[in-house]
């Protein structure tokens, strides 16, 4: 039966045709984003992920950016600790010369109060963006941060490593231009003098050897944390590449499949276009019975 009031081929054409457009949509909005999850509505436990997983990796590349501030600081104060004990190495050597009954010991303490001085110009150039690990200054310690962790109950944290600037400074302070305390404290009061006897440099010699094997201590832990930060600096690049790729594979539209896709649903649409121009003219063919 052909009714007038409903076409009922017209209809179900109409349907196919509007179910058609809306996929086709989707896969237009796919194919010119690259996502297959650009919003909730499309995927909610997808979305939710990718976006936590996206967030988490901003912190982790900023903590990176971090490590490089880090890593210069370390650098900073660990070329300051080499170059420290060099001079001391210099010193003990002078210290070694004077103990020559016929040295001039006035002389070698010439060579030693400049030897300090450089000490003194080490440790105030050993700064970093405002911070400054060979002069404790009221310093504890000093922290680099090296990395951001997600645990298992969801909570998020900033990671860091510490050098104890208290222990391994080279001074506790400078004062009128001259170092004071810390590790060099006993190296900076040497004072030889043609008076001086084998005793006072013996004394002189211990106290720059005492120096010398703390402030070896205090490089070797530079170096340990420059070798963490390289490390973490290595994950964190490797760790940052393999959450990018598990966001991917979440919400990234495969491009071929999507490709395929594309055109079956404009030859479809194509098809339901004709359909329902076909079911909306048989109603036409209704005027034909009363001519």
């Amino acid at each position: 039966m052909t009714s007038i009031n409903f076409n009922s081929s017209a209809s179900s054409a109409l349907q196919t045709l509007s179910s058609i457009n809306k996929s086709l949509e989707q896969t237009q909005s796919a194919v010119s984003s690259g996502y297959k999850v650009g919003k909730a509505s499309d995927n909610v436990a997808y979305w939710s992920i990718s976006t936590t997983m996206n967030s988490d990796n901003k912190a982790l590349n900023a903590a990176s950016d971090a490590l490089g501030v880090g890593a210069a600081k370390v650098d900073t104060a660990y070329s300051a600790m080499s170059s420290a004990i060099d001079v001391v190495n210099e010193i003990k050597s002078k210290l070694v010369t004077a103990t020559e009954t016929s040295t001039d010991k006035d002389q070698v303490q010439l060579e030693i109060g400049k030897l300090q001085e450089q000490l003194t110009s080490i440790a105030q150039g050993a700064s970093f963006s405002g911070e400054n690990w060979m002069v404790a200054d009221g310093q504890s310690s000093g922290t680099v941060v090296d990395g951001f962790v997600r645990d298992s109950t969801g909570g998020v944290s900033v990671t860091t490593a510490s050098y104890n600037i208290a222990t391994y400074a080279l001074f506790d302070s400078i004062s009128g231009g001259a170092g004071t305390g810390g590790v060099l404290g006993t190296v900076m009061g040497i004072s030889l003098s043609s008076s001086s006897t084998s005793g006072d440099i013996s004394t002189a010699l211990t106290n720059v050897e005492s120096a010398l094997k703390q402030m070896t201590i205090g490089g070797g832990a530079l170096g340990a944390m420059s070798t963490r930060i390289d490390l973490q600096t290595t994950y964190a690049g490797k760790l940052s590449d393999a959450i990018d790729e598990g966001v991917s594979r979440l919400v990234d539209a495969d491009m071929e499949e999507e490709s395929a896709k594309l055109s079956a649903l404009q030859t479809q649409q194509q098809l339901a276009v004709q359909s329902l121009s076909i079911a909306n003219s048989s109603s036409q063919n209704i005027l034909r019975l009363f001519q």
